[in-house]
């Protein structure tokens, strides 16, 4: 076979290869959307899954947010419902909607939505694989399965792409900071061995120092991070508590653990 049979051939088998996954895609759909009631109408008190309802096209279907979705910019002019501690049970109520997605420790809210005759969708902190599956079961819900499954499958390629880059790098070990005292390194909350913060510092080419501890979040004392010589920290902030003067002032913080090389550094 020549140089240009062998193209014609490529060419022929990646039509047909395109036409089997079109049809693997349609008949998924077809099958996971009968399982279900497609949801119209959806309040989400969870920024995470909100975002991820955009994402795969379901954003039209959103009636209602959490006090504290950002992103993307379509949010803005959705109605505010509360948040994880102080849902609005009323204001909820009276956008009735078909579908609510709750974390799973609200059990007085996932009741009082039960009673209503409201069905709820749980959210549960969990790792990056946990996050796509969820992708997946909310384009069942909301009719939308192509979208949803090309978009894990676009994140599941993009994650695997990071962690060939990274392979041939050394790995250093990473402190990664959810909050602390302002201007102080008492009261550290850093990511534990379970989640998807740890999932994130792996998939990034990093060992998390707490990866042993089996806990989404510890709370380590100044002689625990010391013992843990982390060579890079990291710090999360939400949005609105960064600005020019505060990010450029936190790293002074940690001179206080100068034996630490991430300092040292």
């Amino acid at each position: 076979m020549n140089i240009a049979d062998g193209n014609k051939l490529l060419r022929c088998h990646s039509r047909w290869f395109f036409l089997a996954i079109t049809y693997f895609l349609w008949t998924a759909a077809s099958h996971l959307g009968a399982q279900g009631d497609i949801s119209k109408r959806i309040v989400s008190i969870v920024p995470a899954v909100t975002e991820m309802l955009f994402e795969i096209g379901a954003g039209e279907q959103v009636v209602g947010i959490s006090s504290f979705a950002s992103y993307p910019n379509d949010v803005k002019s959705l109605p505010r419902v509360g948040a994880l501690l102080d849902p609005n049970i009323e204001r909820i109520l009276s956008l009735k909607p078909d579908l609510v997605v709750m974390h799973n420790s609200q059990t007085d809210a996932i009741e009082q939505m039960r009673r209503g005759g409201i069905e709820v969708f749980l959210y549960r902190h969990g790792g990056i694989s946990d996050a796509i599956e969820m992708l997946r079961h909310l384009g069942q819900r909301t009719g939308r399965t192509i979208k949803a499954m090309m978009v894990a499958k676009q994140v599941e390629v993009k994650l695997q792409s990071i962690r060939t880059r990274v392979s041939k790098y050394p790995k250093p070990k990473v402190l990664l900071v959810l909050g602390r005292e302002p201007d102080t390194i008492r009261n550290v909350y850093a990511s534990g061995g379970i989640g998807f913060l740890n999932d994130m510092v792996t998939a990034a080419g990093g060992i998390n120092v707490f990866a042993h501890i089996q806990s989404e979040a510890v709370r380590p004392t100044a002689e625990g991070v010391l013992a843990a010589s982390p060579d890079v920290i990291i710090e999360i902030r939400a949005e609105g508590l960064l600005s020019p003067t505060t990010t450029s002032n936190q790293p002074n913080v940690w001179n206080a653990l100068s034996a630490i090389p991430a300092v040292q550094k």
